[in-house]
């Protein structure tokens, strides 16, 4: 039996806090609590998680001054409210691997964050289509030679879409470990240290 991902859980309503860790079960330990910016960032650098579930909106710097401290150290994943693409996109930016919202049901929500601390990105459904949206308009003509494969630009498209590495391998008829090997070579091709990173190299490089 494998072990529980270890979570930090920082949201300023101790009731909220209180309904997701209700919300993950078994296969997670919440190993600390914040309220604040400065809570969490304490908490993550004492406790080393596997995982940081962070609301956006907190006092302190929010959501996006513990991805910026800690996004080098732990995954972060926001759950939060907002549905606005700046609001994503600043998040991404800063760190956070994934972008939650509060209204996931729960069984969605404990399957995403279990992708989450295994290094995948991940996006609500609902938000997949801004992020690519977004990407479209924020992307620039690529320069000079791309030094991808054909097949591995197919990866990154779908990665940059937020599709788990099954999902990648039942469409591209590949297995799960080949996915997570191509990903690894983009990685090294790219000089990427991060999986949220491979992202923002598909909006810059118009990889749709």
């Amino acid at each position: 039996m494998s072990a529980p991902v270890r979570v930090v859980l920082a949201d300023d309503h101790p009731i909220w806090r209180d309904g997701v860790r209700a919300d993950l079960g078994d296969g997670f330990e919440v190993v600390a609590e914040a309220g604040t910016a400065g809570e969490a960032i304490e908490a993550i650098r004492r406790t080393g998680p596997d995982l940081v579930v962070c609301d956006l909106n907190m006092p302190g710097g929010g959501g996006l001054k513990v991805a910026r401290a800690c996004g080098g150290e732990a995954r972060i994943v926001m759950l939060t409210v907002s549905e606005a693409e700046r609001d994503l996109l600043d998040a991404v930016a800063a760190g956070a691997v994934g972008y939650l919202v509060k209204s996931t049901p729960s069984d969605e929500l404990r399957r995403a964050l279990e992708r989450a601390a295994a290094g995948e990105p991940v996006f609500s459904p609902s938000l997949a289509a801004l992020v690519l949206g977004e990407f479209r308009r924020m992307s620039k003509t690529a320069t000079g030679a791309n030094p991808l494969s054909e097949r591995e630009r197919e990866v990154l498209q779908l990665v940059a879409r937020g599709h788990t590495y099954r999902q990648i391998g039942a469409e591209l008829y590949i297995s799960e470990k080949t996915v997570e090997n191509h990903v690894r070579n983009i990685l090294g091709k790219l000089h990427l240290s991060r999986k949220h990173e491979l992202i923002r190299y598909a909006a810059d490089h118009g990889i749709e």
